[in-house]
């Protein structure tokens, strides 16, 4: 099941309920609005989030409000949109999430979580990890 926390964080009008609906709307495209709202949520530059998306900067930049990105760069935003829902449900907040992302974790081999977020296999790794947390498996 997915959090319904995703479509606060990305401000989508769309109902997220399972992984057939975010394959749609990763097929139709993420806006540049819904990715302003990601970049909000987690206090990042554009700079920043551009480095964990396969677009540029300049691209976003480019882009207006209510354009659409491409599916692969769309799968990569919903990913993380994902990974900041799962975050606040299991730290209870949106804060103590974003703090634990600033922290080097052991069972990611001493990196932090925020500089995996730029890959599909970093992603998978932080949403196992915090699922490890969830259930006070300490790695």
């Amino acid at each position: 099941m997915i959090s319904a926390n995703i479509e606060k964080i990305l401000g989508l009008r769309e109902n997220i309920q399972t992984e057939m609906d975010l394959i749609k709307l990763s097929d139709k495209g993420v806006t540049k609005r819904a990715l302003l709202q990601l970049t909000k949520y987690f206090g990042f530059s554009l700079s920043q989030i551009a480095s964990m998306l396969p677009v540029t900067e300049r691209t976003i930049q480019r882009y207006s409000p209510k354009m659409h990105f491409n599916p692969a760069a769309s799968e990569q935003i919903l990913q993380i949109a994902l990974i900041a829902a799962r975050g606040g449900e299991v730290f209870g907040g949106k804060e103590q999430f974003i703090e634990w992302l600033n922290f080097p974790c052991k069972a990611l081999d001493s990196k932090t979580p925020r500089s995996l977020l730029h890959s599909r296999f970093g992603a998978d790794m932080i949403l196992d990890e915090l699922g490890r947390l969830e259930h006070g498996i300490v790695s």
